[in-house]
């Protein structure tokens, strides 16, 4: 079978399974983010292995699946984006700042000690740490979605808190890598020119998107073009999400999310929604939560590593926790909605598999380094939606007006 029919065979099945994934879950009164992880975790190495089927021959196709899964949840925190308003952020953001911080700060520290704890090199425990900090916001953002609380006060908490997460946990891991490959002095240049180029990039692209696209878009909006204003979002979200990692050098989410917020205050916003949403929802966004599952293999775990698993999901779970908690306790924020906060804080995704593929293949962490990070993700994954779905449905979230732009 040629290659590209291989892959249109497994995105049909992908899809499906998705979609039956998100059904059973629905009937069972679950958020459907972790039916569709688990049929992930079914179709992959853990049990079915899809991809390793004899009719799948082609080298490239877990690898075209992923990349397709890269672009889900990019087109999701687009999505996402597009829910808010500047003013919400803005509002956010003491609460936002101290809860990516903090949290960053105390779920590091705490891998490190335990990593050492566990026999681990300091240098290697001091990756690991950095591997752990980072938040997956694809998967609270979708479920604050399906509970129709994205633009609660605790939504836009969590997404300001998500991307702050992010970009302390990208921005350490490149100052690590710089130190490790060079001196010092010259690392700590590095990191400084890393640190630069983030805040550099912020303000060009936050300049661009307030001025710049509201006009743009009124523009393309009256050109005689084939789907111009899907073609123009799209765009600007691809440019965006690219300028974010290879000029900014930060994730790729967070540019495709600036993109969502800017677009949010341009006229064409409910058009673009309109024209997104059933490609997203339909499409790309099952592909990247079976993805998920898919990336992990349960069965690498040896039993020695299950241990060390138990006390880093743990580990994880109560930083963020607390540090979110505490966070939101100085911002104001009710002590139930600082655990609705923490709770969002919690998943491990996108990122943290990356910075683990970088560490294996650096070798600064071995196989069951890199397992144990699979598994806190699939855990973090799955445990995420359910407890979200329960503290709010327990209690209704202050939701922020919604306004036409």
């Amino acid at each position: 079978m040629l290659p590209f029919l291989q892959l249109v065979f497994a995105l049909a099945v992908i899809i499906v399974a998705a979609k039956l994934g998100g059904y059973l879950s629905q009937r069972l009164r679950q958020p459907t983010v972790a039916g569709k992880v688990l049929m992930g975790l079914i179709l992959g190495p853990s049990l079915l292995n899809l991809l390793q089927w004899p009719m799948f021959t082609d080298p490239h196709l877990g690898e075209t699946i992923s990349h397709l899964a890269e672009l889900g949840v990019l087109l999701l925190m687009f999505i996402a984006g597009l829910e808010l308003h500047l003013s919400d952020l803005t509002s956010s953001g003491k609460v936002a700042v101290l809860a990516g911080a903090l949290g960053f700060v105390l779920t590091m520290g705490l891998g490190v000690a335990l990593a050492m704890a566990f026999s681990f090199a300091p240098r290697q425990a001091l990756f690991f740490g950095l591997l752990l900090a980072p938040t997956s916001i694809g998967i609270s953002a979708q479920t604050l979605m399906e509970l129709r609380m994205l633009r609660s006060r605790v939504g836009v908490c969590l997404l300001g808190a998500a991307a702050i997460d992010d970009s302390l946990a990208v921005f350490g891991v490149s100052l690590f890598l710089a130190l490790r490959l060079s001196g010092s002095a010259e690392g700590l240049a590095s990191g400084s020119l890393v640190l630069l180029r983030m805040v550099l990039y912020m303000v060009v692209a936050s300049a661009l998107g307030i001025w710049l696209l509201p006009r743009l878009s009124r523009f393309v909006e009256r050109l005689p073009v084939s789907q111009g204003v899907f073609a123009f979002a799209f765009v600007t979200m691809l440019v965006y999400a690219w300028a974010a990692e290879v000029l900014g050098g930060m994730a790729a989410i967070i540019g495709a999310f600036m993109a969502g917020i800017f677009l949010a205050q341009s006229p064409i916003k409910k058009r673009i929604q309109t024209e997104f949403v059933p490609l997203v929802y339909g499409i790309f966004v099952p592909i990247f939560f079976i993805n998920v599952g898919l990336s992990a293999d349960i069965r690498q775990l040896a039993a020695a590593s299950l241990g060390l698993l138990a006390v880093m999901c743990i580990a994880v779970i109560l930083s963020k926790l607390i540090g979110a908690g505490v966070a939101g306790h100085i911002g104001g924020l009710r002590a139930r909605e600082s655990l609705q906060l923490g709770i969002g804080m919690m998943p491990r995704g996108e990122v943290t598999l990356i910075v683990a593929t970088v560490g294996i293949t650096e070798g600064l962490i071995g196989v069951e380094a890199y397992s144990v990070a699979v598994g806190i993700v699939v855990v973090t994954v799955l445990l995420t939606p359910l407890l979200l779905r329960r503290t709010f449905v327990r209690a209704t979230a202050p939701i922020l007006p919604t306004r036409e732009s």
